[in-house]
């Protein structure tokens, strides 16, 4: 049996190496940075050097370590709350479309629910009623974004489960007496990779958008250091108009190639699932023979047709012309 590779297309390839860059500040950033990220022993407003990479903010604090400090909340609460709300999703998805009937509409009516309630908002609303010192857990805020996101990936797990409900290996397990939710959760999820992981991905972008937000207009905890804290201080002292650049850039460049990431590798799972997709990897001479451009551009997935189809296509279009 021939094994499945990875494909080595540009672009998941750049998106893996992103994505395992801020996996791996996450880990160890905290002890990568030069100073405390709360110490004000330095001078305000110095402009990056070799002593400060970034500079200081205008209470003497190094923004270099703030910035690997604050990867760590960043990317943990995403991590979380795209895991809870991928859980959440597919539990609701998949027993919405297998079950159907009163237990389909119920569910559908829930999701439906928070897909119509603003996102941001309802977080704010959430969030007003924690508790001070619940602000500043990543483990109920992770929880709480999370609250916000599963909604649209039930709904498209719904309509996948509801194509698959009466496949003949769904019908072989209900004949022989498997349980409703062995089947939904051995038999159908596993057929249902592609949507959960993608749902996944887009989840964490979704929740490091909403991590941030939320820091950023200063609903969270001002004393664990995140980039949507970063924000918030320079914001909160004039940093823009100022033209301390060095301050709220970096933190926006982070939040945007971990974005870039995830959506390249996406791209890439979609080409390792899907066999019509799986063009990435190939070399010059096997593009020209299945009639593909050498050079692809990046974003743009080629679909490869195979022989048989391509001559039926081809006996087709030769029928219709006569």
């Amino acid at each position: 049996m021939k094994s499945l590779r990875l494909p080595r297309s540009p672009k998941v390839i750049i998106g893996l190496v992103i994505v395992g860059f801020f996996i791996i500040m996450t880990v160890i950033g905290p002890w990568l940075a030069p100073y405390n990220p709360s110490s004000t022993a330095f001078a305000p407003l110095l402009s990056p050097s070799a002593h400060h990479w970034l500079g200081t903010t205008s209470l003497g604090q190094d923004i270099f370590s703030q910035l690997l400090v604050g990867a760590r909340a960043t990317m943990v609460v995403a991590l979380l709350a795209g895991l809870a709300a991928t859980i959440l999703s597919m539990t609701v998805g998949i027993a919405a479309g297998y079950l159907g009937g009163a237990s389909d509409e119920g569910l559908t009516l829930l999701s439906n629910v928070f897909l119509a309630i603003p996102g941001v908002p309802l977080l704010i609303v959430i969030d007003s009623y924690l508790p001070v010192n619940s602000r500043s857990n990543f483990f109920v805020i992770g929880l709480i974004i999370s609250l916000t996101g599963w909604a649209w990936g039930a709904r498209v797990l719904r309509a996948q489960t509801m194509s698959l409900r009466n496949r003949d290996f769904v019908e072989a397990a209900r004949i022989i007496g498997e349980k409703r939710g062995r089947i939904m959760f051995t038999e159908v999820a596993p057929n249902l990779l592609p949507v959960l992981a993608s749902s996944f991905l887009f989840t964490v972008l979704y929740a490091i958008g909403a991590y941030v937000t939320l820091a950023y207009i200063g609903l969270t905890s001002t004393a664990v250091w995140n980039w949507g804290t970063m924000l918030y201080w320079a914001q909160a002292n004039n940093a823009p108009l100022s033209g301390e650049w060095y301050w709220f850039v970096p933190p926006g460049i982070c939040i945007a190639l971990v974005g870039t990431g995830l959506a390249l590798v996406n791209f890439g799972i979609d080409e390792f699932i899907n066999p019509r997709l799986r063009a990435g990897g190939l070399t010059s001479r096997q593009r020209r023979k299945l009639g593909l451009p050498r050079r692809i551009r990046l974003g743009l997935t080629p679909v490869i047709i195979s022989t048989s189809k391509r001559s039926a296509v081809a006996a087709r279009a030769k029928l219709v012309s006569q």
